[in-house]
């Protein structure tokens, strides 16, 4: 009996010892969580013993529980390096066409495959959710895959322009008038921006600023502040650049209609005493079209025109300002060029042609006992019945932690405790062999008695 509980001892001791072992020999596995042996005493009595005399049958191994706080961060400069700052799983699958066969995992070093696939180094597939294009919203909370396009899209043409600008209420009046593109005395200001034909192609936009000249101003040379002349041209494929005349709505001759050099037709903008613009100017102005302008296309839709819509224009005594210039529509096809995670999983994809579009969301798991999950290897588990089913959620959102980009959770083990218990475990065992030695002594003196 004394032999059977020295052994038992023995066992102990070396389950201890390789779980230790275990910990110590992924110290450096992104997403470990350490182990711990945990030890039950064997006892046993019946009807016929006494149970005040009855000595225990030595120890049992109750399970080898893992831990699952969280590890330390290891910065790094990849951006689908990813950690779970919180509670929750990564979920990774085999199979891409089986995302319902997945395992959870806390290793979130990911990268693209060759067909711009999120996967792990095993090869496995990142799961997440659909996202809406127009509102960035999950379209359907069953995940599947996650590919990241490296074109985005067909060519658009430009249609309409946000501007917003603010134009100094004090302005050196040109000294050239009419106005003329080809004469910079004849404008005050200028600036650029790219557009884009039906076939992707790029033209310069260029908006001129005109100050008016007030002659009932003390300083002839400065406008009074209130009034602007505004002319849009496009230099076409040819290098020619070509008036692009404004469509002011109203009857001839048009108080909002600026005339420059050659028949060019721009907008007038007014301002009251507070930079405002008044509500007789016209804020969204239509441009003729490029045909109408004769701007050589290539073959792209000669119909394209341009809307110019003001989204906050002002005038206020300070400098010259073009705070946006946006092309609401055009873009020329698109290759990847940065991709991008943030805290809520959101997994934003930047292309060449200035686009940026969320592609989807990374989906996050749990369960209900974490302690019940089956350990698989490759830092991955497996839920079971004592687990419970996999809730799934998103990041930052109710008890799921939030995703960290370009950070990796390392391995959760204390080296000092794990040195510490290695001690230990050696200890036990050496006691537990000395215990099986003495009772291996005992049998031998009484197999000698004669």
């Amino acid at each position: 009996m004394s032999m059977n509980i020295a052994l038992s001892g023995l066992g102990a001791a070396q389950k201890d010892l390789n779980t230790t072992s275990n910990n110590i020999a992924n110290a450096n596995t992104f997403g470990f969580k350490e182990s711990r042996a945990e030890f039950g005493d064997v006892y046993s009595n019946s009807i016929f013993s006494n149970a005040k005399t009855t000595t225990g049958g030595g120890v049992q191994t109750s399970t080898v529980a893992q831990q699952f706080h969280e590890g330390s961060s290891i910065y790094t400069n990849n951006p689908l390096d990813l950690r779970v700052s919180g509670s929750g799983f990564f979920a990774v699958a085999d199979n891409k066409n089986e995302a319902a066969n997945s395992n959870l995992t806390r290793n979130g070093a990911f990268q693209l495959n060759n067909e711009n696939e999120l996967v792990n180094s095993e090869g496995k597939f990142l799961l997440g959710y659909p996202v809406n294009k127009d509102t960035n919203t999950v379209a359907s909370y069953e995940a599947k895959a996650l590919k990241i396009d490296d074109i985005f899209g067909q060519p658009t043409a430009s249609k309409n322009i946000t501007v917003s600008v603010n134009l100094p209420n004090k302005e050196t009046v040109p000294k050239t008038q009419p106005f003329d593109f080809n004469n910079a005395d004849s404008f005050s200001r200028s600036t650029s921006s790219t557009i884009y034909d039906s076939l992707g192609k790029p033209y310069k936009m260029t908006t001129y600023y005109v100050a008016k000249y007030d002659p009932n101003a003390v300083a002839p040379a400065v406008t009074n502040a209130n009034t602007w002349d505004v002319f849009q041209t496009v230099t076409d494929n040819n290098g020619t650049e070509k008036a692009l005349d404004a469509q002011v709505p109203g009857v001839a001759p048009n108080p909002n209609s600026a005339a420059g050099s050659n028949g060019h037709m721009g907008y007038v903008l007014k301002f009251d005493a507070n930079g405002q613009p008044l509500q007789t100017t016209p804020l969204n102005i239509q441009m003729e079209t490029f045909a109408n302008a004769g701007i050589e296309v290539g073959g792209a839709d000669a119909t394209q025109a341009i809307a110019m819509n003001y989204d906050d224009l002002t005038q206020y005594a300070s400098a010259f300002e073009v705070r946006k210039f946006q092309d609401v529509d055009g873009a020329s096809t698109g290759y990847l060029s940065k991709v991008d995670i943030d805290p809520d999983g959101n997994i934003l994809a930047s292309y060449s042609n200035g686009k940026d579009l969320v592609v989807g969301r990374i989906a996050m798991a749990r369960v209900a006992n974490e302690q019940g999950l089956t350990q698989l290897g490759g830092s991955l588990w497996n839920s079971t019945q004592e687990s419970g089913e996999v809730i799934w959620g998103d990041a930052s959102q109710g008890s799921f932690g939030a995703i960290k980009s370009g950070t990796l959770e390392q391995s959760n083990i204390d080296m000092t405790q794990e040195l510490v218990d290695l001690i230990s475990a050696q200890r036990n065992f050496q006691a537990s062999s000395r215990a099986l030695d003495v009772n291996n002594q005992l049998q031998q003196n009484i197999l000698q008695i004669r």
